[in-house]
């Protein structure tokens, strides 16, 4: 037997405010609409404003250089410097298209990429390491650092005839020429890179109970990066001037004896296109190496 006043309803024993709340509450949330395209555009440039920004102005730059340049040549400028000789952009251009279908033309440069590449990585290979140590050890930089400020100075073109008196073959002593313009940047930044390490980091490590190898691996090595990175930049840099001076003087191939060889043949137009393509592969070298330290040292990028 049930009685009104004994069956009591959940609405019952809540209070008047909740009820009242309640009634005023949205039956379902909406779901968030997605973001638009136009928002997303926007959201990326804002992010990316000031590279688009130098992006931008690099592009107008090299526009403004080729206009210049094509005024000078067309009209035959001469004023202190002669610009009667100097090939046009247009025919720096047709010679390009020319050459780009010649396999000799691409010989040239792969040849110039290996030895570049061999050179520079026995540079980093060899003068890295040695610069760590000689930062680290008082005695072995005094014995190497006398000899190396020695050799340092002598210019690229100058070790040429010792370079073909030393190896027994031109590829060789033109590797050996590269390997030199790049070791002694590589070196004297790892050393500068490791002259600047503070030694309170040091004195915390040991008093941590670091052995010297870790010292060197977590203290040491990475407060170094950014110089030595430096240093292969620098160092890259070099050794494509080293190439070139060795390719020009005693190489039968290679981008460096192309130019000097159209030199020879009075064809300037391939002077000029053997000049852009140095400069392209040492640019293309160099973010290479700026990648590659963006990537060990990320946290430099912010």
């Amino acid at each position: 037997m049930s009685s009104p006043a004994l069956v009591r309803h959940p609405e019952d024993s809540m209070p008047a405010t909740a009820i009242a709340e309640a009634s005023r509450a949205p039956a379902a949330t909406p779901l968030a609409t997605p973001a638009s395209f136009g928002t997303i555009a926007l959201r990326w440039y804002r992010l990316n404003q000031g590279r688009l920004r130098a992006t931008a102005i690099g592009i107008a730059s090299l526009i403004a250089f080729l206009l210049v340049w094509h005024l000078l040549t067309t009209y035959r400028v001469v004023f202190f410097v002669r610009f009667t000789n100097v090939p046009s952009p247009l025919a720096v251009y047709a010679s390009f298209t020319t050459a780009i279908h010649d396999p000799k033309f691409l010989m040239h440069i792969l040849l110039s990429c290996r030895r570049i590449f061999i050179g520079f990585s026995l540079a980093a290979i060899v003068g890295v390491p040695l610069g760590l140590i000689m930062g680290r050890f008082k005695l072995v930089h005094e014995v190497i650092f006398p000899v190396a400020e020695v050799l340092r100075p002598i210019p690229a073109i100058a070790w040429v005839p010792m370079a073909i008196m030393l190896w027994p073959t031109n590829e060789q002593s033109i590797v050996f020429i590269t390997f030199l313009g790049s070791f002694f940047p590589v070196l004297v930044n790892t050393l500068h890179g490791m002259s600047l390490v503070d030694p309170v980091l040091v004195r915390a490590a040991q008093c941590l109970g670091a052995r010297e190898r870790s010292i060197f691996r977590e203290v040491y090595f990475p407060a170094s990066l950014p110089h030595i990175f430096t240093g292969l930049t620098v160092g890259m840099g070099v050794a494509w001037v080293s190439l070139i001076a060795a390719e020009m003087i005693s190489g039968q191939y290679g981008i460096g004896y192309f130019t000097w060889e159209a030199y020879s043949l009075v064809q300037y137009a391939d002077i000029a296109l053997g000049m852009i393509a140095i400069g392209v592969l040492g640019l293309g070298s160099s973010l290479l190496i700026r990648g590659a330290g963006q990537l060990v040292m990320p946290w430099r990028s912010t």
